[in-house]
């Protein structure tokens, strides 16, 4: 039961994670309509410049991590958020009135030159993340050890979506995101700036990216200019398993994907870890394509 336990609370913590990620995957899609593949490559910029800034700032707070750490975390999230919006201005919206799978393609290469251009400015050789999160045990017994990375982890991915549930639901701008979702000539003829909720929904979901980076680099911190790719793809296929387009279902699909990978890792064989979401990708398709809370849109021929 304690091993069992463990499994638990490791898998929640890499799930909320990917539901980070998974949130803005799943956010540009209700907005546009295409998936946004460039994103798993912001949260690899997003863990270059915590890399980058953190230690200056440690340095300057004193040490002091609980200081330095949310420090770090808002200039990584206002950092990547530029970035999300930049990409959004110049690769995406001079193709919006274009065929999606002309933007698809787009994406793939803005994907590409983020990887391969972080390489060039970053380098190809993997890198210590620096230590953000005090080291310690919550709980550290023979049979259940909980670090406080963990534990900073999940109730800071818990505390950012139930703060982007809030814009959501809560304010003008995601009353508008809300209406561009269902439709955007009638947001539009309403008086809703388009070109700036996409702007704004870029700009929430490349923030969560930098969130996602510097808790999954806290944990596992060595980083990489194509350390984006795998957390990107399992971020994907959870949005798609929850129902892309649904926040709660990016966030419960994430959880889903944590969980069950962390579940094959410690039962079955790490090898097998990174095909196990590529797996229920497939299975989720075959079987309810609209996902877990997604729901069916009916098309006119």
């Amino acid at each position: 039961m304690s091993e069992l336990l463990q499994q638990i609370i490791n898998g929640i913590s890499l799930g909320s994670i990917y539901a980070l990620i998974a949130l803005g995957y799943t956010m540009i899609y209700g907005i546009l309509r295409f998936i946004n593949f460039a994103h798993g490559d912001v949260f690899m910029v997003g863990s270059f410049i915590g890399y980058y800034l953190a230690p200056g700032i440690i340095s300057l707070a004193g040490g002091n991590l609980i200081l330095a750490a949310p420090i770090v975390l808002m200039a990584a999230m206002l950092g990547c958020s530029v970035l999300g919006m930049t990409i959004e201005k110049l690769a995406y919206r001079p193709l919006r009135s274009r065929p999606k799978l002309t933007v698809l393609i787009t994406a793939i290469g803005v994907s590409f030159f983020l990887e391969y251009g972080g390489q060039l400015v970053f380098g190809p050789d993997p890198k210590l993340f620096p230590a953000l999160i005090p080291s310690g045990f919550v709980i550290n017994t023979e049979n259940l050890v909980v670090g406080t990375n963990s534990i900073v982890v999940i109730a800071t991915a818990l505390a950012l979506m139930l703060l982007l549930r809030f814009i959501v639901f809560n304010t003008r701008m995601g009353t508008a995101m809300r209406a561009v979702s269902y439709n955007h000539r009638a947001a539009s003829l309403m008086g809703i700036n388009i070109d700036t909720v996409i702007s704004f929904t870029f700009i929430l979901g490349s923030s969560l990216a930098a969130a996602a980076a510097l808790l999954y680099s806290s944990v596992y911190p060595s980083i990489n200019p194509l350390m984006g790719i795998f957390p990107g793809l399992k971020a994907f296929v959870a949005a798609v398993l929850g129902g892309i387009g649904n926040l709660a279902g990016a966030a419960l699909g994430g959880l889903i994907i944590g969980i069950t990978e962390t579940f094959v890792s410690g039962y079955i064989s790490s090898t097998f870890r990174d095909a196990i979401a590529f797996s229920i990708l497939i299975l989720i398709l075959l079987f309810k394509p609209a996902g877990i809370l997604g729901s069916h849109e009916s098309e006119k021929v």
